[in-house]
């Protein structure tokens, strides 16, 4: 029998990655993600719960949303999530994957301030070369969606384009391949493990903070 895990997920791409591979060793119980309230979206990624929810039907895995407020505070994110995972924790839940591949500090500050009373974090991506990481994803059948920009690091142009090898050719030197210092963000519609590809079209980009380039991907049937 597997040992049960819950996952840390934001629909994107080393999230859906870590699943994949986390469930050769682990029953996933459930995706844990944060909405951000009010905009009934994931929060940071952008994307609507509704796509979310799609998603995880596809992916055959129960949905787990924390709710925080538009202006979530590191107190406030921490309370919620810690609440969120005590749940699983006394349901006998003690595995926690996370999609994280080189960010110590992040790793660290899960670890430390996150998984706590027992609960450990699984981390299957660790350490990996992003270059081949983001290949590796492209030929496994997996596809995303740029949905997010860093637009002080990378042209708004690139919300709202595929992660494919093209894209990946035409990105900076300075950029990297997974996006893993929070260059871009990205929203999972196919893959191998998911029953049904999710159908959307692509919406217009929208600048927030004078910073952050959002496309708006908006489902069939909305």
């Amino acid at each position: 029998m597997k040992e049960k895990a819950i996952i840390s997920w934001s629909g994107g791409k080393d999230s859906a990655m870590a699943l994949h591979e986390a469930q050769e060793d682990f029953e996933i119980v459930a995706l844990l993600t944060t909405v951000t309230e009010g905009y009934d979206r994931i929060s940071v990624h952008g994307v609507r719960t509704s796509l979310l929810e799609r998603q995880a039907q596809s992916l055959n895995c129960a949905l787990d949303q924390v709710v925080i407020s538009r202006t979530c505070s590191n107190d406030e994110y921490e309370t919620k999530m810690r609440a969120g995972l005590d749940k699983y924790r006394k349901a006998g839940v003690l595995s926690v994957v996370c999609g994280d591949i080189f960010l110590e500090d992040v790793r660290r500050y899960r670890e430390e301030r996150l998984f706590t009373a027992g609960m450990k974090g699984v981390f299957p991506l660790w350490k990996r070369d992003t270059t081949e990481l983001a290949r590796h994803f492209i030929t496994e059948g997996f596809q995303a969606i740029l949905c997010c920009v860093d637009t002080t690091v990378l042209d708004q142009e690139f919300a709202g384009r595929l992660f494919d090898h093209e894209m990946l050719a035409h990105l900076p030197p300075s950029v990297d391949p997974c996006g893993e210092n929070g260059e871009f963000h990205t929203f999972v519609f196919d893959g191998p493990n998911m029953a049904k590809r999710l159908e959307f079209r692509v919406g217009e980009r929208v600048l927030r903070e004078e910073r952050f380039c959002f496309c708006e991907l908006v489902p069939e049937g909305e």
